[in-house]
């Protein structure tokens, strides 16, 4: 089985930076592997705030992650300035699976891949939701062909 290569730039369709900090360091010398989901949290929940217009605090819908994945490939460490691609890879009605590239600045190729599912759901029952007319909006922009 051959190992999947890494993402590209153009495989994305929203960028946002992420500053690494001195803690995100391991006794390695390097971002240590379980800060990469936050970093995957990050550029997720700032495009789900604006553009998507989601309420965290006070919103009828919001967003349980469901699972999670990363693939690396090249390490980061601080005090390095990361580039968050994201892309919608699959949009259903209540769910829906972010791709994301995390990249070092000028550098083509992803250091690492990963991938989020989102199911929105009712706050108050926690059953599955249809999500507001303006997040659909937001995602939809972020699909990528296949998606």
């Amino acid at each position: 089985m051959s190992r999947p290569q890494p993402s590209k730039r153009s495989d994305f369709r929203h960028f946002d930076t992420i500053a690494t900090r001195w803690m995100d360091n391991d006794v390695y010398g390097h971002v240590n592997n379980v800060v990469y989901y936050a970093y995957f949290d990050t550029v997720i929940n700032r495009y789900l705030l604006d553009p998507g217009g989601l309420d965290f605090r006070a919103g009828a819908v919001i967003g349980l992650a469901v699972e999670t994945g990363c693939r690396f490939y090249k390490s980061f460490a601080y005090p390095d300035v990361i580039e968050a691609g994201l892309a919608v890879g699959h949009l259903g009605r209540t769910s829906v699976r972010y791709d994301i590239g995390l990249f070092a600045a000028g550098e083509e190729t992803a250091r690492a891949d990963g991938t989020f599912w989102h199911v929105f759901v009712a706050r108050d029952t926690q059953r599955p939701a249809e999500m507001s007319a303006q997040m659909r909006a937001a995602l939809e922009a972020l699909l990528r062909p296949s998606g």
